[in-house]
């Protein structure tokens, strides 16, 4: 018996055979890969695209009705305002893209609910990563 799995083949099938892989191995592939990346670059299409933004959900949470800031984030209105007044007393401030309110939002909020970081993100229109950190 032969080394080579196609020893029930015929040597001339089995050449068209290994040709065929060949251009299959160096030429198509390569080719389909490369189309696929493409692809995935061209038709990247944005994830959070709610109207209404974590900041806009907290400014309604902040001057909408009392009961709501409470059930979202766990804390009465004058507690929340104690709370961002003591930080940014403390030397907190916004960051390049969050504001501080925001920011304490996303953390009660988490708090408040178990959510993983990507539900979160979902919430306040944030990737998972942003909201972690």
């Amino acid at each position: 018996m032969s080394a080579s799995p196609f020893y029930l083949i015929g040597p001339m099938v089995h050449q068209q055979i290994t040709h065929i892989l060949s251009i299959l191995i160096n030429v198509v592939f390569p080719t389909i890969e490369k189309t696929f990346h493409a692809m995935q670059r061209s038709d990247r299409q944005p994830y959070h695209t709610s109207l209404l933004s974590g900041e806009a959900w907290v400014q309604e949470l902040i001057h909408g009705h009392p009961k709501r800031i409470r059930s979202e984030l766990g804390v009465q209105k004058h507690v929340f305002q104690e709370l961002i007044f003591t930080l940014r007393h403390l030397g907190h401030r916004d960051s390049k893209y969050i504001t501080l309110e925001e920011q304490v939002s996303i953390f009660l909020y988490t708090c408040v609910t178990g959510l993983t970081s990507g539900h979160v993100g979902e919430r306040f229109q944030h990737t998972g990563e942003t909201i972690s950190r």
